[in-house]
């Protein structure tokens, strides 16, 4: 009997210095955090939470804050996935882990982030405006590199995103490079077509058929972006120009 009481006593007290260890990295973190010293916060919270089990909800934000200001982004998304698992402060977190991988230009996680923020985050939260931003900057900006690398699908893929967003500026204007870029690239298949319309008709004909499908995803798009936008003239430009074409 006194050999189990020695043993519990033996337990409580490891018990108790385990407890004060996890105590003060827990208040070291916040110290740190407070300092803006936010790669010391990380380290302390990353270890605090590893002897708290990770049952601290404030601090996993918090480390996934601290993270994502020490440009520690990997880090910041885990800290970030994990708060909105524990659901605490769900829509901050979501702004977090999809700039982190923003930042890790992720475009798969941060699409996957993006997408199910939308729907978790009200319309009249602030943190849903912020979300909306970052999706059209992002996509925009990926969108237009894929573009330039002749990769058309791609870029469609990235500027769509955008539709998703509630912010009509933002869906107008992706609609309206989705218009551009079909219309341009059109443009380009029967411009380099033309000079053998008359040598070889068949092979112009099938080209011409080629940028008549591009001409037509242009109008569509085009036609989409002037009814968020009546107002948008880059767009009725080049949807005159589309449709004359078309017409021809």
């Amino acid at each position: 009997m006194r050999k189990i009481i020695v043993l519990v006593a033996l337990c409580l007290a490891v018990g108790n210095v385990f407890a004060q260890d996890a105590d003060k990295l827990r208040d070291e973190g916040d110290a740190a955090l407070n300092a803006k010293d936010y790669a010391t916060a990380l380290t302390k919270y990353g270890e605090y939470l590893k002897l708290n089990e990770y049952k601290d909800t404030v601090r996993i934000y918090n480390a996934g804050f601290a993270a994502n200001q020490a440009k520690n982004y990997a880090e910041a998304a885990k800290y970030f996935d994990m708060s909105i698992k524990y659901n605490y402060n769900v829509d901050d977190a979501y702004v977090g882990e999809a700039m982190a991988y923003r930042n890790l230009n992720n475009t798969e996680e941060f699409l996957k982030t993006a997408s199910e923020g939308l729907k978790a985050i009200p319309a009249d939260n602030k943190n849903r405006a912020n979300l909306e931003k970052l999706i059209y900057a992002y996509c925009i900006k990926q969108g237009q590199a894929a573009k330039k690398k002749g990769d058309l699908a791609g870029a469609e893929k990235l500027y769509s995103e955008v539709l998703a967003v509630s912010n009509k500026t933002y869906q107008g204007n992706a609609l309206y490079s989705l218009g551009a870029m079909f219309y341009g690239n059109g443009a380009k298949i029967l411009q380099a077509a033309t000079p053998i319309a008359t040598t070889d008709p068949d092979k112009y004909n099938a080209e011409k058929a080629k940028a008549n499908e591009d001409f037509k995803k242009a109008k569509d798009y085009l036609t989409k972006a002037l009814e968020v936008n009546p107002n948008d003239a880059n767009s009725k430009k080049i949807l005159d120009a589309t449709n004359t074409v078309l017409n021809q």
